[in-house]
């Protein structure tokens, strides 16, 4: 099932668009926690990180692709101060995947690097989804 702009206007409710293509859309963060936080969005319907199979794979480096992408058009080059990953059900209050890309980590604000946090039980980040993905049979 795609999203059409008909069930969801981004421009009505004031989301910036960036780098959108026929597999995903990166959005800004309307309350950012970070200097640049955005989501990447997949076109196709997917309901959670729960509900993710090896052949998501492709999509998920997509994401990680696209939001690396849209850092590096701000300028942003430190790599290893970057957080991109997933909250983890039933800690996610959207039913549609979309990973959070956020930098600097270092500058994130407390209630956000809370939100965020590493190794945690509702945060996870897109090397753990991978890693979860390739080792299903």
């Amino acid at each position: 099932m795609a999203i059409s702009r008909s069930q969801f206007d981004f421009d009505t409710f004031g989301v910036a668009r960036f780098q959108e293509n026929e597999d995903v859309s990166c959005l800004r963060d309307i309350h950012p926690g970070a200097p640049y936080l955005y989501l990447v969005v997949p076109t196709k319907h997917v309901g959670n990180c729960k509900s993710l199979r090896k052949e998501h794979v492709p999509l998920i480096e997509k994401m990680e692709e696209t939001g690396k992408k849209i850092l590096q058009k701000n300028n942003v080059t430190d790599f290893n101060d970057v957080t991109f990953g997933f909250h983890w059900p039933p800690f996610c209050s959207v039913t549609h995947l979309h990973p959070h890309v956020l930098a600097p980590a270092s500058q994130m604000g407390f209630l956000c690097h809370l939100v965020h946090r590493l190794n945690s039980y509702w945060f996870i980040t897109a090397d753990q989804i991978l890693q979860r993905l390739n080792s299903m049979s």
